[in-house]
C-alpha cells in the first residue's frame, strides 16, 4: 500500500485532521501563498468542471443565460442597500490605491501616496449590487422582463478561519440574478432554483438533502426569504450546499430599476438570486470518503473506471493492450471516462493504491493469465469489493456497475441522515442530543431572542424550516410559547 495511504488519519481519531489531509494527499488542492486562499489542483478542477458542465446545462434548461460583471465594485454601490452593506462589512476587502512604487530606502516597493483611488473599490464578496446597478440600463420594458442572468465568477469574502473548499477567502461559485415583472414569477423561480440544486445534489453529488426556509437570523442579507438545501456529513454536522434567494423589491429600490407595464406605468422589478460554490467540493469528500481516501460518485467522477495491465515484459504489455484497446472504444462510446494506465513509472500496487485515494470508482486489472481466460479483475471503490468478471461484455457490465455505485452511495448517506436525525422535546434533552451531533428535530417559537439563547449556549444553528417537515404544531423546548412546526437544528460547517 502506498505511503501516502498509510500515513492517511482515520475519521475516527481526528476528522478535521482526516478533511485536511486528504485534500491535499488525493491533489485536489494545496494552500496558496495569500492567507486563507488555496490552489485547486487539476485533478479537483476536473472534478468542479463536472459540476459546473451539469448545472450550466441545468440552468439553461430553465431559460437561463450566462454573463459575467466586473470584479471590483465602487464602495458607493454597497452602501445602496442598507441591510445588504450590514451584513458583508466585516468581510469586504478594500482597494484604495491603483500604483506602487520604488521604495526609496531600496527595501523593494511601496504603495505609492499619490495614487489614491478617488473612490474605493470593493473585490466582490457577492454581486447584486454592481449586477442591480446595470440591470437599471438594461431593463425598461415589461418587454425586458423576465431577465434571467447567471455568472461563474470567483469572490471574495475575509474570512478569519478558513478550511480548503469549505471556507476560504476566495472562492469559485455561480451566482443567478433573476429580474421578474411581477411578485409571484420571482418566489416561483425561488423555488424553482432550490429545487433544481436539490436535484443536483442528489442526483449527481448522491448527497441527500434537506429543502428548507431560512429563520430571519440566518437568512441573506438584504433578502425577504433564503430558501436552503442542508446536507449532513458523516461526523454529524450541517453543510449548507445551496441558497436561493428572495430579494423582492429591495434591490430595485436601491438602484432605481423600474419598467413601464402593459399599462404603461412604471413599477419596480422583483428579483431573486441563487448561488452554489467550490463548498460542494468539501461536502462531496466529507458525505462520501473513508480512511482509504476519496469516494466519488460516478456521475461527477473525472475517472469513472481505470484499467491497470499487470505485465512483466514488453511483450506482455503489448499483448494486453492489443485486447484492451476495443474495449476502451466501446466504455468511451458509452459515455464512460476511462483511463488506461500502461505507465512504466509506478508499479501495479502504487497504482492501485492511488486511485483508490483518488476515490475512481471502478478498477479493472488485467494480466496475461486473465487474457487467456478471457477475464478481469474488478474492483468497485465504493464497498472495496473485488471480483472476477468475464472480459467479454466488460462494457455494459462496468456502465451497470457505475449507476450501481451512484445509488448505493446515495443509499448509505440517506441512512446515516436517518440515523443521525432525533427528535426532542426539552431543552434540557437537546442540551444532551446535540453533543452526539446529527439534526435535531424541534419546536421553536419564531422569535430572534431565543434562537441566539439556543446559539450561546449550545452553538446549535437553527439550519432550517424544512419546506416537507413535521407541521403539527407544539410548544418552544424553551421558552414554552406556541410553534407553528419542527425546525432542523446542528451544529454546521
Amino acid at each position: 500500500m502506498a505511503k501516502e495511504l498509510k500515513d492517511l488519519t482515520k475519521r475516527a481519531d481526528d476528522y478535521s485532521q482526516w478533511y485536511n489531509e486528504l485534500v491535499v494527499k488525493a491533489d485536489l488542492a494545496e494552500q496558496s501563498p495569500v492567507r486563507g486562499c488555496m490552489v485547486i489542483k487539476p485533478y479537483g478542477y476536473a472534478i468542479w468542471e463536472k459540476m459546473q458542465q451539469t448545472l450550466d446545462k441545468m440552468f439553461k434548461e430553465t431559460g437561463v443565460q450566462n454573463a459575467y460583471f466586473p470584479l471590483l465594485i465602487p464602495k458607493s454601490f454597497l452602501c445602496r442597500e442598507a441591510e445588504h452593506v450590514e451584513g458583508f462589512a466585516k468581510e469586504c476587502a478594500v482597494v484604495t490605491h491603483y500604483r506602487l512604487k520604488n521604495d526609496p530606502s531600496g527595501k523593494g516597493v511601496i504603495v505609492d501616496p499619490d495614487a489614491r483611488l478617488e473612490e474605493e473599490l470593493i473585490i466582490r464578496p457577492t454581486s447584486e449590487t454592481i449586477i442591480w446597478g446595470t440591470y437599471k440600463n438594461w431593463i425598461h420594458s415589461y418587454r425586458d422582463l423576465p431577465l434571467l442572468i447567471n455568472q461563474w465568477a470567483n469572490v471574495m469574502r475575509w474570512e478569519m478561519r478558513t478550511r480548503m473548499f469549505l471556507r476560504t477567502a476566495e472562492f469559485l461559485w455561480q451566482e443567478g440574478h433573476c429580474a421578474h415583472a411581477t411578485a409571484e414569477e420571482s418566489e416561483a423561480r425561488t423555488v424553482q432554483m432550490i429545487n433544481l440544486y436539490a436535484r443536483f445534489a442528489e442526483k449527481y453529488m448522491a448527497m441527500p438533502v434537506i429543502k428548507g426556509v431560512k429563520s430571519a437570523n440566518e437568512r441573506f442579507a438584504g433578502a425577504l426569504n433564503t430558501y436552503t438545501i442542508e446536507a449532513m456529513m458523516q461526523d454529524g454536522k450541517a453543510l449548507q450546499a445551496g441558497t436561493s434567494h428572495n430579494l423582492g423589491q429591495n434591490f430595485a429600490k436601491a438602484f432605481d430599476v423600474t419598467f413601464v407595464n402593459k399599462d404603461n406605468k412604471p413599477e419596480l422589478v422583483w428579483a431573486n438570486s441563487w448561488g452554489v460554490s467550490t463548498r460542494l467540493m468539501g461536502a462531496l469528500i466529507m458525505t462520501h470518503s473513508d480512511d482509504n481516501g476519496l469516494v466519488l460518485p460516478p456521475h461527477l467522477a473525472p475517472i469513472q473506471v481505470v484499467i491497470i495491465p499487470i505485465y512483466k515484459n514488453n511483450e506482455q504489455r503489448d499483448q494486453i493492450t492489443a485486447h484492451i484497446e476495443p474495449i476502451l472504444v466501446k466504455l468511451r462510446e458509452l459515455g464512460i471516462s476511462v483511463k488506461y494506465d500502461d505507465a512504466d513509472n509506478r508499479r501495479p500496487g502504487f497504482k492501485f493504491a492511488d486511485y483508490e485515494l483518488k476515490g475512481v470508482p471502478v478498477r479493472l486489472a488485467i494480466g496475461a493469465r486473465d487474457i487467456e481466460n478471457g477475464t478481469v479483475e474488478v474492483m468497485r471503490r465504493d464497498t472495496l469489493e473485488k471480483f472476477e468478471a468475464p472480459l467479454e461484455g466488460i462494457e455494459s457490465r462496468v456502465r451497470d456497475l457505475l449507476e450501481e455505485i451512484q445509488e448505493n452511495i446515495f443509499q448509505k448517506a440517506l441512512t446515516h441522515r436517518q440515523e443521525m436525525t432525533r427528535t426532542v422535546d426539552t431543552y434540557e434533552e437537546f442540551k444532551v442530543e446535540i453533543e452526539k451531533g446529527g439534526f435535531i428535530l424541534a419546536h421553536w417559537d419564531g422569535t430572534e431572542e431565543t434562537e441566539q439563547k439556543i446559539k450561546e449556549e449550545t452553538k446549535a444553528t437553527i439550519r432550517c424550516i424544512p419546506l416537507d417537515g413535521d407541521t403539527t404544531p407544539g410548544v418552544c423546548m424553551v421558552t414554552g410559547k406556541p410553534s407553528r412546526q419542527r425546525v432542523i437544528f446542528a451544529r454546521n460547517y
